[in-house]
């Protein structure tokens, strides 16, 4: 339990203290004296202002403390320490937390989690499926669900949840929906127009793929009520028009 009436001896070493905070922070110089704090019986923490680079608002922390009966004081530690209005770092986030679109590069493996609800099982896994005996009577090889889903294509261990489908039809639609400027601009909307891909599964009702290499949403998935100014069947440019012929002056000459 800290001590509220700081002893006096230790109180008054400031000296002492500004040189063993000016040691540690060398070469940097080191700021005012910013107070003291009793810490317990014969133990008082001198405080200094830091003049660090990058540290704002940090202090160098003094302790010094006095044996009992011993007429001085001496150093017990120096540290630099946060003030109350330092410069910190932000909380520590994990990193499935920090990650951001876009952040993934060439190499770097970003697993899901196994109980990620973005997923669900999908046709990949199954127990051994027997089938009929052949005219022989003898009995075929065994097939399993996962080497019949694979001959149709249908071979993922996980596929995207009604939450995951949820999540990427609202981020596709945030991006390239009917609410954005150029959708509201638009002479008509992606459903009627000829370089629309369409997307496979329950998503095609509502979303397809822009194929237009001069339209801003090229290979980009878009929904349907989305438009651009590159729709396939938008009005025709104006036509370029010739420039009028040259006004010769023929009353005046030209000085050589």
């Amino acid at each position: 339990m800290r001590s509220r009436t700081p002893d006096r001896l230790c109180a008054e070493a400031v000296e002492l203290a500004r040189d063993a905070a000016a040691q540690a922070a060398h070469p940097h110089p080191l700021g005012e004296h910013l107070g003291m704090v009793a810490e317990g019986e014969r133990l008082v923490t001198h405080f200094f202002a830091s003049e660090m680079p990058g540290y704002a608002g940090w202090r160098w922390g003094v302790t010094v403390a006095r044996a009992s009966r011993a007429r001085y004081a001496t150093v017990d530690e120096v540290a630099l320490t946060p003030g109350p209005g330092a410069l910190l770092a932000p909380d520590w986030v994990p990193w499935s937390e920090r990650l951001r679109p876009g952040d993934l590069g060439p190499g770097d493996l970003l697993p899901a989690e196994g109980d990620d609800p973005r997923l669900e099982p999908g046709f990949g896994a199954g127990d051994p499926v027997s089938v009929d005996d052949d005219e022989d009577g003898e009995r075929p090889e065994r097939g399993t669900v996962r080497d019949v889903a694979g001959e149709l294509g249908l071979g993922r261990s996980r596929v995207l949840s009604l939450q995951g489908l949820r999540e990427a039809a609202d981020r596709w639609d945030e991006e390239f929906g009917a609410a954005t400027q150029m959708a509201q601009a638009a002479p008509a909307s992606c459903v009627s127009c000829g370089f629309l891909l369409p997307l496979a599964g329950s998503l095609r009702q509502a979303f397809g793929v822009c194929g237009n290499e001069f339209a801003p949403a090229d290979g980009r998935v878009v929904s349907l009520a989305y438009g651009c100014g590159a729709h396939s069947e938008a009005a025709e440019a104006p036509k370029h028009q010739a420039p009028p012929p040259p006004v010769i002056d023929e009353m005046g000459a030209d000085p050589l």
